[in-house]
């Protein structure tokens, strides 16, 4: 890697923005199932998802994947993201569809202060470049990282699942010491199990 990830991320994320925006367009305007429901059925195949589950999905911005889709309909609960500030860990609350939202901080929606806190076990988690060993490129603030080191701390379940097309898979990501590699791709054309510790294109899929 990089003796520099982080200017090596910089300069990755501005090439991998109009790469994601072109392949969301695309696949958009294409024909066949809209990504998201191909995405949903690969995800109800796998098993991955159960209705004991609280499932943690995001209100897509710009050309990110619409997670709420690819995760919703599978009979588990679901819960969005809640900022706490800058360098601080999210937190998560119930939410439905349907159900009011606030816009907050950079114009993210997330629920209203009334909905309860919950622990998500599995993540649906954006971002705009993965490679082949799961590492993720996201917007810079590493809010996940955060996240996810807190919450595997604590003993419970967790499946982190990243949502990508196939154009934003790299062969390799700069990282830096604290960043996490998520468990699973998901594209809509397959859905990639990540074996620890494995250096080459993962075989596993379902």
């Amino acid at each position: 890697m990089t003796d520099n990830p982080d200017a090596a991320k910089a300069a990755l994320r501005t090439v991998m923005k109009d790469i994601r925006a072109a392949a969301t367009k695309a696949a958009r305007y294409g024909s066949g199932l809209q990504p998201e429901v191909a995405m949903n059925e690969r995800l109800r195949a796998s098993g991955l998802i159960q209705p004991e589950n609280i499932v943690a999905v995001f209100i897509p911005i710009g050309s990110e994947l619409d997670a709420v889709t690819v995760g919703g309909g599978l009979g588990a609960g679901l819960a969005l993201p809640v900022m706490q500030g800058v360098g601080q860990p999210l937190i998560f609350r119930a939410w439905r569809p349907g159900e009011p939202l606030a816009k907050r901080q950079w114009g993210i929606s997330e629920p209203l202060d009334t909905a309860p806190d919950v622990r998500p076990d599995v993540f649906l988690i954006p971002l705009l470049a993965v490679d082949h060993q799961g590492y993720r490129l996201g917007y810079g603030g590493g809010f996940y990282d955060r996240t996810l080191e807190r919450l595997r701390g604590d003993g419970g379940p967790l499946t982190t699942i990243g949502l990508a097309l196939e154009a934003q898979i790299r062969e390799a990501v700069p990282r830096g010491p604290h960043d996490l590699p998520v468990d699973t791709i998901l594209t809509p054309e397959r859905l990639i199990q990540i074996a620890p510790g494995d250096s080459s294109y993962p075989p596993a899929q379902r």
